[in-house]
C-alpha cells in the first residue's frame, strides 16, 4: 500500500501560498478557497490510492500539513472542507462514514451532517456511479460478462492490478455495484465480505 508521504505527487500552486491554511470569511473567496482544497484533496487521494480519509490521522500529513511554509489546516477547518465537499454544491466528493454510535443515536447513516467523531470520510475522486461505470468497462474489456467474480478477485486479483479501483475499499466495492445492480447491469450473490460473488451482463 503506498503511504501519504509518497514525494513525488505534486501540489497546487495555492498550496505553497500561507493563507490557504486558514478559511477566509468573505464567501466568495471561501467557496474559490473550498473548491481549491477539493481539487487537492481529490488529486491527493487518487495519487495515493486513498479511498477513505480520517480527518485525526490526517492532519499532520502533507495533504493538510505544509512544513516548509509552518502552516496546517485547523482540524474545524478541514470537517468543513470535507463538509463542503459532501454537499452538492462540492459535488458529492465526500461521504462521511458515521460511526456505529452516532448511527444509532440519529438513526441515518452517511451525509452531510453525519460527521462521526473521527471526521472520517469516503473521498470520491470517482463517485459510486462514477466507479460503476468503470466497472462496466472491465468486464466488457476483459470479456469476464456472465462470470461470477468475487469481491476479492475485483479488488486484489490479477486482472485487476493496473485498474484504478484496485485496493478499493469493500463498502465503497458495495456501494459502486449497488449502482450496476440498479441499471440492470449486475447481480450480486452471497452473504457479503470478500466472498460475496457478482455477475456483469
Amino acid at each position: 500500500a503506498t503511504t501519504l508521504t509518497n514525494p513525488d505527487f505534486n501540489f497546487i500552486p495555492q498550496y505553497f501560498f500561507p493563507p490557504f491554511f486558514t478559511l477566509q470569511p468573505i464567501a466568495t473567496t471561501r467557496s474559490s478557497q473550498l473548491s481549491s482544497w477539493s481539487t487537492l484533496i481529490q488529486a491527493y487521494c487518487r495519487h495515493h490510492r486513498i479511498f477513505t480519509l480520517s480527518l485525526i490521522d490526517a492532519l499532520n500529513t502533507p495533504l493538510f500539513n505544509n512544513a516548509k511554509l509552518r502552516r496546517g489546516l485547523s482540524l474545524r477547518d478541514a470537517k468543513a472542507v470535507l463538509m463542503w465537499m459532501a454537499s452538492p454544491e462540492g459535488g458529492n466528493r465526500a461521504e462521511f462514514i458515521p460511526t456505529t454510535t452516532s448511527a444509532k443515536k440519529s438513526g441515518k447513516t452517511g451525509g452531510v451532517g453525519e460527521e462521526g467523531e473521527g471526521g472520517k470520510a469516503w473521498i470520491y475522486w470517482r463517485r459510486p456511479e462514477e466507479w460503476a461505470a468503470a466497472l462496466e468497462e472491465w468486464v466488457e474489456r476483459t470479456g469476464q460478462k456472465g462470470t461470477v467474480l468475487t469481491l476479492y478477485e475485483i479488488v486484489e486479483g490479477d486482472a485487476s492490478r493496473r485498474e484504478e479501483f484496485a485496493g478499493m475499499d469493500m463498502e465503497l466495492l458495495q456501494k459502486s455495484l449497488g449502482v450496476c445492480v440498479k441499471r440492470g447491469r449486475a447481480q450480486v450473490f452471497g452473504s457479503g465480505g470478500e466472498g460475496e460473488g457478482v455477475k456483469f451482463f
